[in-house]
């Protein structure tokens, strides 16, 4: 019966040790696991101040609800599409005009003859440089939600996050064709967009850059929409784009290097035409955490504008 006894007690101290053992080990796994998670997501945050390349010179403040788009033109003159308007700010950052728009202005772009173009959800406005409508035209598709505009002389490209494309337009609002669909015959993967931002660019020799923000790549397209060229950097370190969908916005360099911003990570960075990292522009403790909609434009200066729209306001880098 002793014996019994202790047998059973013996037993029972075995359970209660083990499950200790367990609860420990499990609770320690998830202290692991969220520290390394927490760890990641500061440590990706910072950024070797020996990779930064510029410095912040200058910030205009804007009095706007939302500040959505920004762009420069051949005078350096600096256009904000908000959602009620265009402001128009002269190279000290006065505002030298207010253009009321018709909707909310999510992009705007300035071709060389100083006509601006402003995309409102699915339609396009071409204003003369004095501001007056000079005519306008819708997308169709009613999932068309336009994000970026370049121009190339006559040559209008507008990217499409709703329906994935590109759509290549006249400036008179006659469609010529579309860009970027999926053809695998052609090596052409399509776009992949998981949410509403899809930017592009005329590059130095007319090729039309696209980013295809899913797959963290640049894709070029020459006039009959052919993919000419591509790169893409997924990685977390810095050195690549992350997320789901990045960079969220970008400009061109006038060596063809290409300023980028993310969002999830705000940093600013620049890469070179080939892809490759070359330097950070402006780090994350730049900006208030959580910031989304970042915007870049470039001036003749290869000055980079960023728009901030969580602090309102304009900030101007220049090379170190």
């Amino acid at each position: 019966m002793k014996n019994k006894l202790i047998l059973w007690l013996s037993v029972i101290l075995l359970v209660v040790v083990v499950a200790f053992m367990a609860k420990d080990l499990f609770v320690n796994q998830n202290k692991i696991q969220e520290n390394v998670y927490e760890y990641d997501l500061k440590e990706l945050r910072k950024v070797d101040a020996s990779k930064i390349s510029h410095k912040e010179v200058k910030q205009i403040r804007i009095q706007a609800n939302e500040l959505l788009g920004i762009a420069t033109d051949n005078k350096d003159q600096i256009y904000v599409s908000t959602d009620e308007n265009i402001l128009v700010l002269d190279t000290a950052g006065k505002q030298i005009n207010s253009l009321r728009v018709r909707g909310r202005a999510r992009c705007v772009s300035v071709a060389e003859d100083g006509n601006i173009f402003v995309g409102l959800s699915n339609r396009i406005d071409v204003r003369k440089p004095d501001g007056s409508l000079r005519n306008s035209f819708v997308i169709p598709g009613e999932k068309a939600f336009i994000t970026s505009i370049a121009i190339d002389g006559d040559n209008v490209y507008v990217a499409d996050a709703g329906q994935k494309i590109v759509h290549h337009y006249n400036i008179n609002g006659e469609k010529i064709k579309e860009i970027g669909g999926k053809n695998l015959d052609a090596g052409i993967k399509g776009f992949v967009i998981p949410s509403p931002f899809f930017d592009l660019l005329m590059g130095r020799q007319g090729e039309l850059w696209v980013v295809n923000p899913g797959r963290h790549a640049f894709e070029a397209y020459n006039y009959n929409g052919e993919q000419i060229s591509s790169w893409a950097r997924t990685a977390m370190s810095i050195e690549g784009f992350s997320g789901c969908c990045n960079p969220a916005n970008i400009a061109m360099l006038s060596d063809g290097s290409f300023v980028t911003v993310e969002k999830g990570l705000e940093r600013v960075k620049i890469h070179l035409p080939s892809g490759d990292l070359k330097s950070v522009v402006a780090a994350p403790e730049l900006f208030e955490e959580g910031t989304v909609g970042i915007d870049l434009a470039v001036d003749s200066q290869d000055r980079i504008l960023v728009l901030d729209p969580v602090q309102k306001m304009i900030r101007i880098f220049e090379a170190k």
